[in-house]
């Protein structure tokens, strides 16, 4: 056995290093801190108002909306009801991107995995396909779109699938760098072809993470697709335009109870199957039925 010896220089340089290093740690936050101070000084000089007097009647606005819904009583619940159909447009476009979205995503996903026996050459032109894919962000490509095809839930469905190609398909593609490689070399060896070896020797172990992410997806794009609406898309968003323009507090609070228990709910739906999944409760209670 080799014994350890302390060696005074040696640990004096590693404290200099470290002395160095929180040095210009400090140099870096307090030029960040002067950037920040000096951007926030000359915008503040160039705004009609200032900031901080803005600042004081942020919360205006929501007041009047909580006001003016309150004030009509009981008939707010009818607003409410009025504007489902809106809701389910909404909906409609997430779940319709998402699904379109997820399956192309794991199709790249597969084309992008160096550990699954791939032809090499597909493997940086799928990763290359999928960083494009999510650097266009949904808006910019909704309004392309739009201008292309007209306003319609179609620009929007497109757009959200565009982008959550290239986001499911990363992190799918890392789900399946991370499976065990022994199934797959087990049916490679008594002959399965490629798609019979991803189909028994990776799908069973990439599908609970896989649904997981979808289900995440499928939270991100409700919110997607509701922005979107401000566009021209449809859905609560176009309902949110017309209503905050209109200055109908009432409607407008209506629409945003709407979004928040449609996403809360989603939420906690897609919270328990993940958690079941993760678990196993999911599977065994569909192998017991």
């Amino acid at each position: 056995m080799t014994s350890l010896t302390f060696d005074p220089d040696q640990h004096a340089g590693i404290v200099a290093l470290e002395q160095r290093r929180r040095l210009y740690s400090m140099l870096t936050i307090v030029v960040l801190v002067i950037i920040l101070v000096a951007g926030y000084t000359q915008a503040e000089s160039m705004n009609s108002g200032g900031f901080m007097k803005g600042m004081s009647q942020f919360f205006d606005y929501p007041g009047d909306v909580i006001e003016e819904a309150w004030a009509v009583g009981w008939a707010f619940w009818g607003i409410v009801w009025r504007f489902v159909p809106a809701l389910v447009e909404t909906l409609n476009i997430a779940a319709t991107a998402t699904i379109l979205g997820g399956v192309f995503a794991a199709v790249f996903a597969f084309l992008s995995t160096r550990n699954l026996d791939v032809w090499p050459p597909l493997i940086p032109v799928s990763r290359r396909m999928m960083d494009i894919m999510r650097a266009f962000p949904e808006l910019v490509l909704a309004l392309f779109l739009i201008f292309v095809l007209g306003a319609s839930s179609v620009p929007a469905v497109i757009a959200i699938a565009f982008h959550t190609v290239g986001a499911l398909g990363k992190l799918f593609s890392e789900v399946n760098e991370n499976i065990d490689r022994r199934p797959v070399e087990g049916l490679q060896a008594v002959g399965a072809n490629w798609p019979k070896r991803m189909r028994f020797g990776v799908l069973p172990q990439v599908l609970p993470n896989y649904f997981s992410y979808f289900l995440l997806r499928f939270e991100i794009n409700v919110r997607a697709a509701a922005i979107l609406g401000y566009v021209g898309a449809g859905g609560l968003g176009a309902e949110l335009l017309r209503t905050i323009g209109w200055g109908k507090g009432q409607e407008t609070a209506a629409l945003l109870l709407l979004l928040f228990a449609s996403i809360t709910i989603i939420d906690q739906v897609s919270g328990m199957i993940r958690r079941s999944l993760a678990t196993g409760t999911l599977s065994g209670r569909r192998m017991m039925a």
